[in-house]
């Protein structure tokens, strides 16, 4: 099984994010992640427009992914900030994250938001909390 598969299963489970929101992981690599999601009209706020909780969930989503996969430790997003720049044009959202720091207890990451039309319509950017297992 490659990690692209590996990845796709063990993030199965975050069902908000997969099955409600439709969210797929494209590439997964260390400390980095592109996912994509397909607009359709449950993405839609009541103006026609794209629904901004359907970015933030996008960028830590894709985050949590970034963080998450193949660690032995886990990490939660604990500051995120949102700009939304564009209103999405195309038909398909991508998110690829960027590390710009990893420390021991925090890191820090851009995720930025385009679409398929090349319109970048956000950059978040999240502090995470490295969660590491108790010691016995």
């Amino acid at each position: 099984m490659t990690d692209l598969e590996r990845a796709r299963e063990f993030f199965s489970h975050d069902k908000y994010a997969t099955s409600a929101t439709g969210i797929e992981i494209a590439e997964i690599g260390e400390n980095y992640a592109k996912t994509v999601l397909k607009l359709d009209e449950r993405h839609m706020n009541a103006r026609g427009t794209l629904m901004g909780a359907v970015v933030y969930t996008m960028a830590d989503f894709t985050f949590a992914v970034s963080t998450n996969f193949d660690k032995d430790y886990g990490t939660v997003s604990t500051v995120s900030s949102v700009h939304h720049l564009a209103a999405a044009k195309g038909n398909t959202l991508t998110a690829e994250s960027v590390l710009i720091k990893d420390g021991r207890t925090l890191c820090f990451y851009d995720i930025i938001i385009t679409d398929d039309t090349g319109v970048t319509v956000a950059k978040v950017s999240i502090t995470g909390t490295h969660i590491y297992p108790k010691a016995k």
